[in-house]
């Protein structure tokens, strides 16, 4: 198959959407397929080349610019002048697929939809991961509205969706979404497994606790530190907070108020990353909000027990093999008391990590990424029966003339437009 995707960035592995996106195309590629990329690329890298790529401009959104790079992200831009030339770039693709529910991902729909090309879509934004970040986290019906933004604006055009958890699913459906919905773990790198390492000669004689996620609201770091500083072995423990993000200077400061050893803050490369999480003595997720935490698979892959949030918004609880890996959302004392069991009983540690080790199987890469190639080819049937009928998955006048002016825009003479829809 010629696979497009389309993701707002790539070739910059700093927040899990894009590393998602590197791994999913690298995997389709290696599988035979053409796989070809639309997006804005910050910084060019050896495997890029791999691709054919086409190259967005970045768009610097008014107000939020700052909080979208202190996320590790960048909005890819599309002007009037990149319609004919994606118009071109994605002819004979055997379909379009769009990462986010952004700028270029509706505008390159509409040209895909014009031409005729099947287009699916994936749901890796939660609402939560905004709401957060503008500290309206709690505010249920903020996150409804934006699901449901979503879906007017990008989701209920595409019939086939990919979300990579069943809670994600679940959440969708709540909030009306009538699409075909596909549960596909993003899947976990093949080098994440056991390998032999020491620890630093400075950490010898420490507790090792980590997590890894961007500093930010809804990732609730500040419950790892609070914990520990609450824990009778906070002289014993060392913690390592991986990430980048715009909470950092406040997780900083926090820090120095509760740890007796100083919380390393790191953001660190694939090959560092595994170093740390094979010598460390625990991990630690504490989101109130997951779509899936391909950073905890990551982790119990290389045989670490962890300790995770039982938030109803973060899929990542469904991890926990044992009642005693989950602690109460936003309950430090709730964490505090499950560190201080997993420190004070390390052969019941050492005998979850095996059945852990077992566990991460079920998430190897190649296995997620040929259900994604399936939902694919599933996609092209559909789409090749609704155009044999004539109808599209959603249509409205709206959609129609929006399609007629993106045909005008983008050269595309008899743009496949139906009346009648699926839904």
């Amino acid at each position: 198959m010629v696979i497009t995707i389309v993701v707002d960035m790539f070739g910059k592995p700093n927040n899990g959407t894009t590393v998602t996106a590197m791994r999913e195309a690298k995997i389709l590629q290696e599988m035979g397929n053409e796989v070809r990329i639309i997006g804005y690329i910050p910084e060019e890298h050896d495997d890029i080349s791999m691709y054919k790529v086409y190259h967005c401009s970045h768009f610097v959104f008014p107000i939020f610019e700052p909080l979208i790079e202190k996320n590790g992200m960048f909005i890819a831009d599309f002007k009037k002048e990149d319609y004919p030339k994606v118009r071109e770039f994605i002819k004979g693709s055997d379909v379009v697929h769009m990462i986010l529910p952004f700028r270029i991902e509706k505008r390159v729909r509409l040209i895909a939809k014009c031409m005729g090309i099947p287009v699916t879509s994936a749901f890796h934004c939660q609402p939560e991961n905004i709401s957060y970040n503008i500290d309206m986290g709690h505010w249920h019906g903020l996150n409804n509205f934006i699901y449901r933004l979503f879906y007017r604006w990008m989701y209920r055009y595409t019939r086939h969706i990919h979300t990579p958890s069943e809670m994600m699913k679940d959440q969708m459906e709540l909030n009306h979404y009538k699409n075909e919905i596909h549960p596909i773990s993003n899947g976990v790198s093949p080098q994440f497994v056991p390998i032999k390492t020491e620890k630093p000669a400075n950490l010898k004689d420490k507790y090792v606790i980590m997590m890894v996620g961007r500093y930010s609201g809804e990732k609730r770091q500040d419950l790892i530190i609070k914990a520990i500083g609450h824990s009778k072995y906070n002289d014993k423990i060392q913690l390592i907070l991986c990430g980048q993000g715009p909470k950092g200077n406040y997780l900083k400061k926090l820090s120095k108020k509760y740890l007796k050893n100083p919380c390393i803050f790191e953001f660190l490369s694939q090959s560092e990353l595994l170093k740390v999480l094979n010598y460390c003595d625990l991990y630690i997720h504490a989101s109130d909000a997951e779509s899936e935490a391909i950073a905890c698979i990551e982790a119990f892959c290389c045989g670490q027990v962890p300790i995770i949030s039982d938030s109803p918004y973060s899929a990542t609880n469904h991890f926990a093999l044992d009642e005693r890996c989950l602690f109460k959302a936003g309950d430090y004392n709730s964490l505090c008391n499950r560190i201080d069991y997993f420190i004070e009983h390390p052969e019941f540690k050492d005998s979850l990590s095996q059945k852990y080790l077992e566990f991460g199987k079920h998430f190897e890469l190649y296995h997620c990424v040929r259900k994604l190639q399936r939902m694919f080819v599933s996609a092209i049937a559909d789409d090749k029966e609704d155009q044999a009928n004539k109808r599209a998955f959603y249509s409205s006048p709206k959609e129609r003339r929006q399609l007629r002016k993106t045909a005008k825009l983008a050269g595309i003479e008899n743009p496949v437009i139906f009346k009648d829809s699926v839904i």
